[in-house]
């Protein structure tokens, strides 16, 4: 499939996570067969005033593409310019935030906030086209809350001012992520509007993938949690696609290593402190749902190193051998 002129080689994305899909997981995630990576939303507020913390988030340089990266912000001028700047640095695609459903981006009217409002929507897509010569993309929810389910005016918007696909998450923005998400609004927008369109929401399964293909008629899932401590998903959805068969979920001695591994990368990356850090949260996804998960968890919170790291998950696999 393309979205504007740039080729994705597949259906099955990874969805950008605040916190989350650092450039370490987008590997992780393109090595396993995931179509199109995101970088984490970055505030184009900041990027535009030259910070330098927000700066190192659009880590894409020499990644192979197609790699997005996500920006979000409600000044048209402001968001154009930052998309300008993420151009240069290599982006495949610039990818506009409506969704996020954060207090702290909500307050500044931003991200899900502008669900309330599909001209400011259209304005902004518009003035980042006009700026940048890469496909702009946006991702928006089912709504404000369940008085204001708008998704479909909000696609219109984006693609009448220029967009090459929308994503929509199949909740609301009151919703955060609780509830179930509604697929229904996704075959909405599919019916609605011509560009391609990517499912999102409650895709914890290689089935829930192509449940979502079929039922709702979208062009591309995007897995958001589901991929968290599982980058396997990726390989396991593809292969269920393109052959009708499910690959075994990954052992634990498999999750272990992974896991490891993720975190050595992060380490080379960005630091061992850092990255121990920051890791903690992704190393409780890798064995989430273990008997002693919880115990190795908050063991996790307090270990400083690699090594100490490394002798936590040996031990917690020596526990589960013996039981």
């Amino acid at each position: 499939m393309t979205i504007g002129r740039q080729p994705v080689p597949n259906p099955v994305w990874a969805a950008p996570l605040a916190g989350y899909t650092s450039r370490a997981f987008r590997d992780l995630a393109r090595e396993a067969g995931c179509g199109l990576a995101c970088t984490e939303m970055v505030s184009a507020t900041a990027l535009a005033m030259g910070c330098q913390s927000t700066r190192k988030l659009i880590d894409i340089d020499g990644e192979p593409p197609p790699v997005a990266v996500q920006l979000f912000g409600s000044r048209p001028e402001i968001m154009a310019r930052a998309a300008a700047t993420v151009e240069q640095s290599g982006a495949s695609i610039i990818d506009l935030n409506f969704g996020c459903p954060a207090p702290k981006v909500l307050k500044n009217g931003e991200g899900a906030a502008l669900m309330r409002d599909p001209g400011r929507v259209g304005e902004i897509v518009r003035a980042v086209v006009k700026a940048v010569t890469v496909p702009t993309t946006a991702k928006i929810r089912k709504g404000w809350d369940e008085e204001l389910v708008n998704a479909v005016e909000v696609a219109r918007a984006a693609e009448d001012a220029g967009a090459a696909a929308v994503t929509i998450h199949g909740r609301t923005c009151r919703q955060l992520y609780s509830g179930k998400a509604d697929w229904g609004i996704i075959r909405q927008v599919k019916l609605a509007v011509g560009v391609p369109v990517i499912g999102n929401g409650d895709i914890w399964q290689p089935e829930d993938a192509r449940r979502m293909l079929e039922l709702t008629g979208c062009d591309a899932v995007m897995i958001g949690r589901g991929a968290l401590g599982n980058p396997w998903i990726f390989s396991r959805t593809r292969t269920l696609l393109e052959t009708g068969e499910t690959p075994p979920p990954p052992s634990l001695e498999e999750r272990a290593a992974m896991a490891l591994r993720h975190l050595r990368m992060e380490i080379a990356a960005r630091g061992e402190i850092w990255a121990v850090r920051e890791m903690r949260k992704h190393l409780i996804w890798y064995f989430k749902g273990y008997p002693g998960a919880s115990v190795l968890r908050d063991r996790l919170v307090r270990a400083g190193g690699l090594s100490e790291v490394e002798d936590l998950v040996g031990q917690f696999l020596e526990g589960q051998r013996a039981e």
